[in-house]
């Protein structure tokens, strides 16, 4: 039966093969009607037929259809007859004027203008104004207006011609009133707000635009709690849902459903290589195998294990190489084959770069690890993208590689989407050390040159400082970021002590990477200082009174192995730098070093430990300036006040030449398990300073400690610190302060 069926079938189709065919004749004519402005030769080229082909009803429907996908139509009519093809057209009207009402914004205007697909001059018909009225409105809701409201008035004029005006009623920005994440999120809400780019509305938040609801900032927050989670070993994270929901006029609750599964581990890690390649090349990859294998599973990790094998088959000349990674999960686990094979050899032919507006190619070329006429690599494409993302001016950047296999070459056609790169930032803050304020504009990417700029000033209680910062991260096509900046700063203690500083002054200075995560830095800063002071102030203090002109070289080291920068719990980070002088009248050195190291006792769990060491003294054994001294900053020496411990000339803290302090701190999860705002930590602090080289009689050297809790609060009115702080030893003269308080919040 299901024989005869088949045979049926066969003779149907060759039935209808033999009928199409049997209607089909020669064209020999083609006759155009009813066009006005388009040309008969342009109609003829976008039809799929020419003369003296085989016509039949199949080839008469593709000519319908393409002439109607040009969207130049409102009707068409065809007929073939004695070998003659008829085509009638109906002419859309042509869209003279395009006009906007209700927008005051140029910036808005630009941005729907850049975005709609109806332009002047361009084909009218109703189904492209239906498609260009949700496009629109789409646009108007990536910028925060949810409740706007949009209509489209047609006029049509003689001669075939129509104008377009869009009334547009903005309305109100829609607010993000609220952010919720539910669902099995393991994290709290604190830790995953600090992750987004979205922020809550607050009255006094006037700056900040990331308070506003924006359907792309949405998809970033998705990408980026995907991802944090991810780097936290939770590889089979679902955001399930994300969407607003209108809570009151113009008000909006944003809503994060995760799925954040259970925690996998890495588990086998193996190397597969090709036969000709020599294993003991790739010997520090199986180091860190080991070093990995158990540990929570990390993106970041494994990116780090792909560039590692990227830097050797690099150094080996290892050149048409791909590296990928193949999974194998079990049931809390997850085993990696790192499988790297040579692939058939083939060259870069061309590198474009399409879809920026603003940034000049020159600096997204400068992110390309390869250029025209380089082996093509997997790796170094991948990479190379992950270099452009990281510039942080894009929305949106894909890669397409195209294959020549007759040349042996590929093109590699790269799409970016620009997005704004400026920022205005302000920040304020209260507390048990006084109140502080501070302000600043950003810009990431000046005149598209991915030049960036800083400027910010903060005023506190007793002090003032200025900063603005330019920033070139790869000069000259070095590969090496320099930058310059000029700086004013004031301590006024008049007051308390009898003194003030006032310092101004310019740096430049570079910083690159010299070996992976292993990067060196060099600068030079010239400050002009003037001392003052008054009756009340140590003899000491007046002597050092009047103008100086200091000129230092600063030389950096900075070798950091954080899994992530955000949250560490493994690595460490290690810092030094060194101040020499150049022109001083104290010929002051200057010594810095601070070593962190990251890690967790359980789930959910920070911990942290830490090194800081400081000296200044004088090459010439002088008597270093005031602003010159050390002191232990408060961060790193709770339930003491700051600079209020060490030497003491008079009532006077004078700092040391000498300071330390070692550190401990590890959060709670435990507490405070179901609020989501608050923070549980414990810690202890221990330091010392000591030292002055002008009177080696003043003492106040020792060991100072102190053990406390703490307790991180994201309050409605903005983050809020407590620290309750026991100090376990002192020397006389110390001031302790059992509690600290710190409010501070962005604009």
């Amino acid at each position: 039966m299901t024989s005869i069926k088949i045979l049926f079938k066969s003779i149907c189709l060759i039935f209808l093969f033999l009928s199409s065919h049997a209607v089909s004749e020669i064209l020999n004519k083609i006759e155009i009607n009813g066009n006005d402005r388009i040309s008969d030769e342009t109609i003829k080229l976008f039809i799929s037929v020419d003369i003296n082909d085989q016509i039949n009803d199949v080839k008469l429907n593709n000519i319908l259809k393409d002439l109607y996908e040009t969207n130049f139509f409102e009707d068409i009519t065809i007929k073939f007859e004695n070998q003659t093809l008829f085509i009638k057209v109906l002419e859309n009207p042509i869209i003279e004027n395009i006009s906007y009402n209700g927008i005051k914004s140029a910036r808005i205007l630009e941005i729907i203008k850049e975005g709609t697909l109806i332009k002047q001059r361009s084909s009218y018909n109703e189904n492209s104004i239906k498609k260009e009225k949700l496009k629109i409105e789409n646009i108007l809701k990536n910028l925060g207006y949810y409740n706007s409201k949009l209509d489209i008035l047609v006029n049509q004029s003689k001669d075939n011609l129509v104008s377009i005006i869009y009334n547009v009623d903005l309305g109100k920005k829609s607010k993000i009133k609220k952010i919720t994440f539910i669902g099995n999120k393991i994290f709290k809400d604190k830790k995953l707000r600090k992750i987004i780019t979205s922020s809550e509305y607050k009255f006094w938040k006037f700056i900040s635009g990331r308070k506003f609801l924006n359907q792309n900032s949405v998809f970033f927050d998705e990408k980026l709690l995907k991802n944090f989670y991810k780097n936290n070993g939770y590889y089979n994270v679902k955001i399930n849902s994300s969407f607003a929901k209108l809570i009151e006029e113009n008000n909006f609750e944003l809503l994060f459903n995760i799925d954040a599964g259970s925690k996998i581990y890495f588990g086998k890690l193996d190397l597969n290589l090709p036969i000709d390649f020599d294993e003991n090349n790739f010997n520090s990859i199986k180091k860190l195998f080991k070093k990995t294998e158990g540990k929570p599973y990390s993106i970041n990790t494994i990116d780090k294990i792909l560039d590692e094998i990227d830097s050797i088959t690099t150094l080996e000349q290892y050149k048409f190489i791909k590296a990928s990674v193949v999974e194998t999960i079990n049931q809390n686990s997850i085993d990696l084959k790192f499988v790297v094979e040579e692939g058939e050899k083939f060259y870069v032919n061309r590198v474009n770069i399409l879809g920026n507006t603003v940034t000049d190619e020159t600096v997204i070329r400068n992110q390309l690890l390869l250029d025209e006429g380089d082996p093509f690599s997997e790796i170094l494409v991948n990479k190379s993208i992950n270099n452009i993302k990281s510039l942080n001016f894009f929305k949106i950047v894909n890669s397409q590689v195209i294959d020549d296999v007759e040349n042996k070459t590929k093109s590699i056609d790269i799409f970016v989407e620009e997005k704004p790169t400026g920022e205005i930032y302000a920040a304020a803050g209260a507390g048990t050390s006084g109140a502080s304020f501070a302000f600043g504009v950003k810009e990431n990417n000046f005149l598209g040159n991915g030049i960036g700029l800083d400027t910010n000033f903060m005023i506190s209680t007793n002090s003032f400082k200025g900063k603005f910062t330019a920033t070139n991260p790869n000069f000259n096509n070095s590969d090496k970021s320099l930058f310059l900046s000029a700086e004013a700063t004031e301590n006024d203690n008049f007051k308390t002590f009898g003194y003030k500083t006032k310092k101004t002054g310019i740096s430049i200075g570079t910083n690159f990477e010299y070996l992976n995560d292993f990067y060196l830095g060099v600068n030079s800063s010239n400050f002009y200082e003037v001392i003052e002071t008054n009756s009340t102030a140590s003899t000491q203090q007046q002597s050092q009174e009047g103008n100086y002109w200091d000129s230092f070289v600063t030389l950096g080291v900075n070798y950091d192995k954080r899994n992530q920068k955000f949250q560490t719990n493994d690595g460490f980070k290690s810092f030094y730098s060194i101040d020499l002088p150049l022109i001083s009248d104290t010929n002051t050195i200057k010594n810095y070093y601070n070593y962190s190291h990251y890690f967790d006792f359980f789930e959910k769990n920070f911990s942290s430990i830490s090194i800081y060491l400081q000296s200044a003294n004088s090459l010439s054994n002088k008597n270093i300036k005031l602003s010159e001294r050390i002191s232990i900053p408060s961060s790193r020496l709770r339930g003491f006040e700051a600079g209020r411990i060490g030497p003491k000339d008079g009532d006077d803290f004078v700092g040391g030449n000498y300071g330390y302090s070692i550190n401990f701190a590890s959060n709670v999860p435990q507490l405070f398990e179901d609020s989501q705002n608050i923070d549980f930590l414990i810690f202890a602090d221990a330091a010392d300073l000591w030292g002055v080289d002008y009177n080696s009689s003043i003492g106040g050297e020792g060991i100072r400690s102190s053990v406390g809790v703490a307790l991180d609060w994201m309050s409605p009115i903005g983050p809020m610190n407590f620290t309750l702080a026991y100090p376990v030893t002192k020397k006389n003269g110390d001031i302790t302060e059992t509690f600290r308080f710190n409010l501070g919040t962005t604009f």
